[in-house]
């Protein structure tokens, strides 16, 4: 075979290789009609994906997919509208519900968490947890911290921007963050540090949209997360829905309308549809094995690698186009959290 001849078929064959590897939707899994798919947490010991819904917990094996079991009110859960999925070092898994408290399961034991017993609230939306064991809750009325020592819980309300908290991140520095709807708040273990919109959180309003009314102070009736999914467009970027503490530093917040914003230790900047976002409200983040960064929503879900987008939506095989989870298992696969269910995208 002549040089020429071998150099052609390498240039031809570079882009079918590069094609096989493109990210797709290789699986979906339907959890019924009129069900969201709220949480998404892997548990690597035992291969599993914990899937929060508005109907219960699933137990889903990640080498095949198989159900392994579903958990409602009849098997312990304090309510089936499950939010939030959290794992702590001692095995334990938490399940933040909707009006329900927290439900903490393990081997086959529940407990339950209500104010009572020193949750801040029953409406439970992050979980996260530092090095030291501390243990973090966000609910609609401050985050508790759990502390590892002792068990018992702390509340802290003014101390943040904001009371009704969405999203929690630990960085590598062991810091926590707090995505809230009023802002951002973070704790370093001795002072909180606050951001809104005033200091760079959130892009500008370029499309013009009308400012979101749903702020969530004095009613919880009209609270709901869902708000902004359907029908005309909304802005509010002080309302953080998610938040990740990237690898190389950053941090990251998913902003109502505003798209995703970064800080870097020193300002925030702002990523949005018109960069190459899918859509503007962000609902969920995630960081990949390979470095890149997954944004979940209103308009599909987007992977970013710092040079390169790529975006999904029900045209590639999503379920649904508001993607409100995201959870990254060993091997690179991404999982996607929507309405009616769940799909996985791998290379």
């Amino acid at each position: 075979m002549s040089r020429l001849l071998f150099a052609l078929m390498l240039l031809l064959a570079a882009p079918l290789a590069q094609a096989q590897r493109a990210w797709r939707v290789q699986e979906s899994f339907e959890v019924g009609p009129a069900v969201y798919v709220r949480a998404l947490t892997v548990e690597p010991a035992r291969g599993a994906l914990w899937v929060g819904t508005s109907a219960g917990v699933h137990e889903v094996a990640l080498a095949d997919g198989k159900l392994r079991q579903t958990f409602t009110r009849k098997e312990g859960l304090a309510n089936e509208y499950v939010f939030a999925i959290g794992l702590d070092r001692r095995g334990n898994k938490w399940f933040g519900t909707n009006a329900g408290g927290a439900s903490r399961y393990k081997d086959g034991q529940w407990k339950t968490f209500f104010p009572m017993h020193g949750l801040a609230d029953y409406w439970i939306y992050a979980f996260a947890q530092q090095r030291n064991g501390d243990f973090w809750i966000g609910t609609w009325a401050g985050v508790n911290k759990v502390e590892a020592r002792t068990g018992k819980f702390r509340t802290y309300v003014k101390e943040l921007v904001n009371e009704w908290v969405y999203g929690i991140a630990v960085d590598a520095r062991d810091r926590v963050w707090f995505g809230t709807e009023g802002g951002v708040t973070m704790f370093d273990g001795r002072r909180w540090t606050s951001w809104t919109h005033q200091d760079g959180l959130g892009a500008p309003n370029g499309d013009k949209l009308p400012i979101s009314t749903n702020t969530g102070l004095g009613t919880r009736s009209r609270h709901d997360l869902t708000v902004g999914a359907d029908g005309p467009g909304s802005y509010n970027p002080n309302y953080v829905f998610a938040m990740l503490a990237a690898r190389d530093g950053g941090i990251w917040a998913g902003t109502w309308g505003g798209g995703a914003s970064r800080w870097d230790g020193k300002g925030w900047s702002n990523l949005t549809a018109a960069d190459g976002l899918a859509g503007n409200i962000v609902y969920s983040l995630a960081q990949d094995d390979e470095g890149a960064l997954w944004f979940g929503t209103n308009q599909g879900v987007s992977r970013w690698d710092g040079k390169t987008w790529q975006s999904f939506g029900p045209k590639e095989g999503l379920l649904d186009r508001n993607v409100y989870a995201l959870a990254v298992a060993p091997g690179g696969s991404v999982w996607v959290g929507t309405r009616r269910g769940v799909v996985r995208i791998a290379r």
